[in-house]
C-alpha cells in the first residue's frame, strides 16, 4: 500500500512525545512490511524539510498551525505528481487535519485521546472554546461514516459522547518497547521517576508537591524528571518554591538506553497528567517492573494501569503522596504489583500492533466499511 499519515509533529520536533513515538514506530513497521509510507509534520528548523528516515518519507512543512493546510496541500500534490495514495491516516492531536476536504482517497482517523480538559490549560478561554468547539463538533460531522482508531477503550468512550458512532471506532492499543538491558539495578534510596513532555497538562508539579509532603517521613526520597519541554523553567521554579531544589533532579532529554537505566533504578513511578490516550511512560516503567501511581479518570491510564494490581489509581494529590509513601515502605507490595505490571506490559507488543493496523489499513484501502474492536491482543484478520 501507499500510505501517508498527518500528524502534528515528528520524533525530532523538540516537543515530540508519545503520540510522535506511536506514529513513528507504525510508519516504520509498515514499511518494514513492504509498505510506502510518507509522514507530513510540522517544521521545525532543526531537521531537513525533507528526508527519508528508516525508510519513511518526511515531508516537513508549516509550523504549529501552518502545518494542517501544507499537509493537505503536501497529499494533493504527491497525488498530483506520483500517483494517489491507497489510504490517508489524519491523527487527530486536539485539531484535525480535516483530510476528507481535500481527498478523495480513503481516510482513518487516529486519536490519542479527547482534549476536554486541556484546552483551557494551554490556551486562553476564546481560543479554548474554538478549539474545543472545532474537535468536539466540527471534526465528528466531517469524519462522519469514516474509520476511527482510538488506542484505549476510554478514549473510544469519549469519542462515542462526542456522537462518532461506536461502530466505526477501533481500538489498537500502544505497544510496549522491549527494555534495554542495563545492568542498572535499583537505586539503594528511595527514588520517584516522571518521564514525559514538561508541559502543563502533564503536571509534572505534582510530583514535586508529592516529594515535598514525604520529605520528613521519607528523608531520602529523591524524584528525577525525564524529558523536557517550555514549561520546565515552571517545573524548576516549583521545585525551588517548595524547597527541594536538592531533592530534584531534571534530566531533560535523554537517550534511550539512559532512559531505561533510570526506569531500572526507580522504586515508583508517577503520572500525574489530567489526561493520557493510553500512557507509554507507564509501560516503559513496567517493563522494568516499576509499579505507576496516577489519577482516576485520566484517559487511558485506567486501562494501561490496573488498580491495585500493576499499579494505584487515586482521586486527588493527597492520596497520591499517600499511596507512593505506602510504596515505598511496603517493599513486598512494591515487587508484586511491579512484577504484575511487567506481565501486563508484555501483553502490547508492537508487532501485534502493526499487524492490526497493517489489516485494518488494507480493509479501507479496499472500501471496506468501517469495524469496531476493543480486543488488545486480537488480530482484525478476524473481523475482516
Amino acid at each position: 500500500m501507499r500510505i501517508a499519515i498527518l500528524n502534528w509533529r515528528d520524533l525530532t520536533h523538540p516537543d515530540g512525545g508519545g503520540a510522535e513515538r506511536y506514529a513513528a514506530n507504525i510508519a516504520t513497521g509498515l514499511v518494514r512490511r513492504g509498505h510506502e509510507v510518507t509522514l507530513l509534520c510540522a517544521d521545525h528548523g532543526a531537521a531537513p524539510r525533507d528526508e527519508t528516515v528508516d525508510g519513511v518519507r518526511l515531508r516537513r512543512r508549516g509550523g504549529r498551525v501552518g502545518v494542517y493546510p501544507q499537509a493537505l496541500r503536501g497529499v494533493r500534490r504527491l497525488e498530483h505528481a506520483e500517483s494517489r495514495f491507497d489510504v490517508v491516516v489524519d491523527v487527530q492531536n486536539g485539531l484535525p487535519f480535516l483530510s476528507p476536504l481535500a481527498t478523495r482517497t480513503p481516510v482513518v482517523c487516529l486519536v490519542h485521546h479527547v482534549h476536554r480538559e486541556q484546552w483551557p490549560i494551554v490556551f486562553g478561554p476564546l481560543m479554548a472554546r474554538i478549539g474545543w468547539g472545532i474537535e468536539s463538533r466540527v471534526s465528528p460531522w466531517v469524519y462522519r461514516g469514516r474509520q476511527y482508531v482510538a488506542v484505549s477503550g476510554r478514549t473510544k468512550d469519549e469519542l462515542a459522547e462526542l456522537g462518532v458512532q461506536e461502530s466505526n471506532i477501533a481500538v489498537i492499543h500502544n505497544g510496549t518497547d522491549e527494555p534495554t538491558s542495563t545492568g542498572a539495578a535499583r537505586s539503594p534510596h528511595p527514588t520517584i521517576v516522571v518521564l514525559g513532555r514538561l508541559v502543563p497538562h502533564k503536571r509534572v508539579e505534582h510530583a514535586i508537591d508529592v516529594l515535598a509532603k514525604l520529605a520528613e517521613s521519607h528523608p531520602d526520597l529523591r524524584l528525577r524528571i525525564i524529558g523536557d519541554g517550555w514549561w520546565a523553567p515552571t517545573v524548576r521554579a516549583h521545585a525551588k518554591a517548595c524547597r527541594v531544589t536538592d531533592r530534584v533532579t531534571c534530566l531533560g532529554f535523554v537517550s534511550e538506553e539512559r532512559k531505561h537505566a533510570e526506569l531500572a533504578a526507580a522504586w515508583v513511578a508517577l503520572a500525574p497528567s489530567i489526561k493520557e490516550g493510553w500512557g507509554l511512560n507507564v509501560v516503559d516503567a513496567a517493563s522494568h517492573g516499576v509499579p505507576t501511581v496516577a489519577y482516576h479518570g485520566a484517559g487511558g491510564l485506567s486501562e494501561s494501569i490496573e488498580d491495585g494490581l500493576t499499579g494505584l489509581l487515586v482521586h486527588d494529590l493527597d492520596a497520591m503522596a499517600a499511596a507512593v509513601s505506602q510504596l515505598l515502605s511496603d517493599q513486598p507490595l512494591r515487587d508484586r504489583l511491579g512484577s504484575a505490571a511487567r506481565q501486563h506490559a508484555a501483553r502490547f507488543t508492537w508487532e501485534a500492533t502493526i499487524t492490526n493496523w497493517e489489516d485494518l489499513l488494507k480493509h479501507v484501502a479496499n472500501n471496506g466499511a468501517p469495524v469496531s474492536s476493543t480486543d488488545a491482543g486480537q488480530s482484525f484478520t478476524a473481523l475482516l
